[in-house]
C-alpha cells in the first residue's frame, strides 16, 4: 500500500493460497509482459498462456523466464492440453513443459468429451511431477452440467490430486458458471460452494459485474481468474474496497455516512 486508510481488509501477501488473482496473457509482447508486471506484478499470482496462444507467441521463453523471475507461477492454456492429448503427444506435452521450465499445468476438457475417469488417472500421474490445476465446464454454450455433477467432479479431481479446481468461464464469461447474458447461475455457485472448499476453488470472471459478485458472495480473498491485464488493479481496488461497486463492504457496521458528512460540514464551517 502506498499510504494508510482505515478498515481496508487484510490480504494474504504472496505466495498464496487464498486471494489468487490469475491473468489471461492471449499473446502479450515481451514489452507489454514487462510493462504489466511494471504496473500490477505485485498483484498477480498466475499467468495463463490463454489457450494455444504459446504455439505462435513471439519470445515465449524469455517471458516466461520474466514472469518466474517476478514470483508469477506460468501456465499453458487448457485447449493446447487436450490439442497434445487428442493427437496422442501426451509425452511430447510434458517434454514441452520441461523444456520451457514450467512446473504448472492445466488439465481440462472443455473443448472434448473426456471420461472424467481417465481425467483423474490423467490428473493423478501429472500431479506427480506438476502443479495441476484442473478445469470443471464446457465451453460450448447451452451444455448443462447438473450441479451435482459438477461436484462430484470437483470433489474426485481435488482428490485426485488437483492444486485448484477451475470454474470454466472462458474468456467471454458467459458459459459454465454464467448465464448467456454473463450473470451468474447463483443456485449451481451455491451448491458447488456447499461441497467443495472456497479456497480450492479459482472462478473464471472476466467481467468486471462477476468480479464484483463473487467479492461480495465471498470476500476480498476469493480466487478469481482470466483477468485482463489491464484490469488487475482495477479489480485489486474492487477487493479493497475503494472502487465504487464494493464501497461500503468494508466500513463498520452501522456506519451513517450522513451523520459523518454533517459533521464534517460543521468542522469546515
Amino acid at each position: 500500500m502506498n499510504f494508510e486508510l482505515s478498515h481496508i481488509p487484510e490480504r494474504t501477501p504472496k505466495p498464496r493460497e487464498s486471494g489468487l488473482t490469475m491473468v489471461m496473457d492471449k499473446g502479450l509482447s515481451l514489452r507489454q509482459a514487462e510493462d504489466t508486471i511494471s504496473a500490477s506484478g505485485h498483484l498477480i499470482d498466475i499467468v495463463k498462456l490463454g489457450f494455444g496462444t504459446s504455439l505462435v507467441s513471439n519470445d515465449l521463453q524469455a517471458k516466461i523466464k520474466l514472469y518466474h523471475e517476478h514470483g508469477i507461477d506460468v501456465y499453458l492454456g487448457g485447449t493446447l492440453f487436450e490439442a497434445f492429448l487428442v493427437r496422442g503427444q501426451l509425452e511430447d506435452y510434458r517434454k514441452l513443459l520441461d523444456k520451457l521450465g514450467l512446473t504448472t499445468l492445466e488439465v481440462s476438457d472443455g473443448s472434448i468429451n473426456l471420461d472424467h475417469g481417465l481425467k483423474c488417472e490423467l490428473i493423478n500421474d501429472l500431479a506427480k511431477d506438476y502443479k495441476v490445476l484442473s478445469e470443471v465446464g464446457s465451453k460450448e454454450a447451452g451444455i448443462i452440467i447438473h450441479p451435482n455433477k459438477w461436484k462430484s467432479m470437483m470433489q474426485a479431481e481435488l482428490a485426485a490430486g488437483s492444486w485448484k479446481v477451475i470454474a470454466e468461464a472462458r474468456e467471454s464469461g458467459n458459459v459454465g458458471i454464467y448465464r448467456p447474458n454473463g450473470s451468474a447461475h447463483v443456485s449451481l455457485i451455491n451448491k458447488i460452494l456447499a461441497a467443495v472448499p472456497k479456497d480450492k476453488i479459482l472462478w473464471e470472471a472476466p467481467i468486471k459485474a462477476q468480479q464484483v459478485w463473487f467479492i461480495n458472495l465471498l470476500g476480498a480473498e476469493v480466487n478469481l481468474g482470466n483477468i485482463g491485464p489491464a484490469e488487475v488493479i482495477p479489480l485489486e481496488t474492487l477487493r479493497l474496497g475503494v472502487r465504487g461497486d464494493t464501497f461500503f463492504n468494508y466500513l463498520p457496521e452501522g456506519v451513517n455516512v450522513n451523520e459523518v458528512i454533517a459533521r464534517t460540514k460543521k468542522k469546515t464551517q
